[in-house]
């Protein structure tokens, strides 16, 4: 049940997001859902691999390459999904930055409403 409401805030958010970000485009409710669920098994199989292919660099710049990966993650859903589009890699990097922010904020107050 944590599962599907975590996915529900986040197609909300990314809605969100697209409707104030100029280079992000989803055309439905439906489509951010499939975003959502496409981004969670991107996290969960593709940037654990990237993270420790990538960890000298990581180290280097003090953890500032994560949002390179976060950015080529979204980047990766882009291609996956018709619905899904972002304009460029500093689009995409924005709007990881803003999605981890909001989902933070948002898990924490769901996580505060339970206890």
């Amino acid at each position: 049940m944590k599962l599907i409401i975590r996915l529900l805030i986040t197609a909300g958010i990314v809605m969100l997001l697209a409707h104030f970000l100029s280079g992000v485009d989803v055309t439905n409710f439906t489509a951010a859902l499939i975003v959502a669920v496409v981004l969670a098994l991107l996290n969960a199989i593709v940037k654990p691999i990237l993270v420790i292919l990538t960890i000298p660099i990581t180290m280097v710049t003090l953890g500032l390459f994560l949002f390179v990966i976060n950015a080529c993650i979204i980047l990766l859903a882009d291609r996956f999904i018709d619905d899904f589009d972002v304009d460029g890699f500093w689009v995409a990097l924005l709007f990881s930055i803003l999605l981890s922010i909001s989902q933070s904020i948002a898990y924490s107050l769901l996580k505060e409403e339970k206890e």
